[in-house]
């Protein structure tokens, strides 16, 4: 894998700047709007049948400096090189990582409130959260580079804040990192096996070919989104559970299958860009399907998602749990009629912000549901 990674760094992606581009952010762990740099494509502009992108609005000398420091839209520009640094691994989205640990250790069973098993938990949520999705995040912003050079030139690596030889070495000092703290963690939960360190390589190389070429899972809107869902949901639980107990093939396909509603979420910030993406010939799901039916396959994909483990709940003789999801269920659909089916566009924040805690909570009901 070192090879592979280290001959893609440094490949010149001039052949690649009409391919769609995307980084996630998410809000919280109670939040899991996925938000994504897109390519938008003016009105004005469809009479040169020539698709430009749209300058951004926001960013750049009247940024945010709390926006820098969380890596989100908007960021002020900055010198400081570990400020810039911090802003490629976008700490907004180290929380669900973190939220997944949580789920997997109560899932398993064997957490306890110990000093050891405290500690444990916490190196887990530092390899999970700012070292490798820091990493993700990097090299997500190093392949994205000529397109934010249009989009976003404020953006660290466009602008020349940071060199591109320091994000590699970034790149490779959060990757190297995170697998040297799962490897840790397998020897100091004496695993025979190392599981928490193949789950974490597993996981560095999906990040990998998700925003690299040749693969680039990104631009296909099924393969993306659900990678993108087992990434956020599957990938931190498993770590979690392995490290305080065994990672078995039930809570695979369970937490798989919660995945697909991960692909529900990541359709809603699809919406935005079905005008750049049908120009730039790129298949996100409302291009591909048309706005209505995209909407309904979302939502349909976060509720039926849901139901069908509250079902598994029922069927497991756990009736006290699977009612707990359902009324958390109950609201998602409340919201999803009062702001997404209305206008995906312009609700979808409200939704995502009144929505997306209730799924979350649903998460932790399963993870104490499977660990008795």
């Amino acid at each position: 894998m070192a090879s592979v990674l280290n001959s893609a760094l440094s490949l010149n992606l001039s052949n690649f700047k009409s391919k769609r581009v995307r980084t996630h952010s998410l809000v919280s762990p109670f939040s899991l709007p996925l938000t994504r740099r897109r390519v938008t494509i003016r009105a004005a502009d469809t009479d040169t049948n020539e698709a430009k992108p749209q300058a951004p609005v926001s960013g750049g000398a009247g940024g945010s400096s709390f926006n820098q420091l969380l890596g989100i839209k908007g960021a002020a520009q900055e010198t400081n090189k570990w400020k810039i640094r911090l802003q490629l691994t976008k700490p907004v989205t180290w929380p669900p990582l973190v939220w997944g640990v949580v789920c997997g250790a109560a899932a398993s069973g064997n957490f306890n409130w110990t000093l050891e098993d405290v500690a444990k938990s916490i190196v887990c949520m530092l390899m999970s959260g700012p070292f490798l999705t820091g990493y993700t995040q990097t090299i997500n912003d190093y392949y994205d580079r000529e397109i934010d050079a249009i989009n976003e030139p404020y953006r660290p690596i466009p602008s020349g804040a940071i060199s591109e030889n320091e994000v590699i070495t970034q790149i490779w000092v959060l990757l190297l990192g995170g697998l040297g703290l799962a490897g840790l963690l397998d020897v100091w939960a004496g695993h025979d096996f190392p599981v928490v360190f193949y789950l974490a390589l597993g996981g560095s190389l999906l990040s990998y070919i998700y925003s690299a070429p040749p693969l680039k899972l990104k631009q296909n809107g099924w393969i993306g989104n659900f990678a993108l869902g087992a990434s956020y949901i599957s990938l931190p639980w498993w770590a979690g559970q392995a490290l305080f107990g065994t990672l078995t093939p039930d809570i695979i396909v369970l937490t798989l299958l919660y995945s697909i509603a991960g692909l529900g979420i990541a359709i809603v910030n699809d919406f935005k860009s079905i005008e750049g993406d049908r120009a730039l010939g790129l298949q996100s799901l409302p291009v591909a399907f048309g706005a209505e039916t995209a909407k309904w396959i979302c939502v349909g994909a976060i509720d039926i998602t849901q139901l069908s483990i509250a079902g598994y709940l029922l069927g497991d003789g756990k009736p006290y749990y699977a009612l707990a999801l359902v009324g958390l269920i109950i609201p998602q659909i409340v919201f999803q009629f009062q702001y997404f089916l209305k206008d995906p566009v312009k609700y979808d924040v409200k939704y995502q912000a009144s929505a997306q805690p209730f799924l979350v909570l649903g998460l932790l009901v399963t993870a104490l549901a499977t660990s008795h």
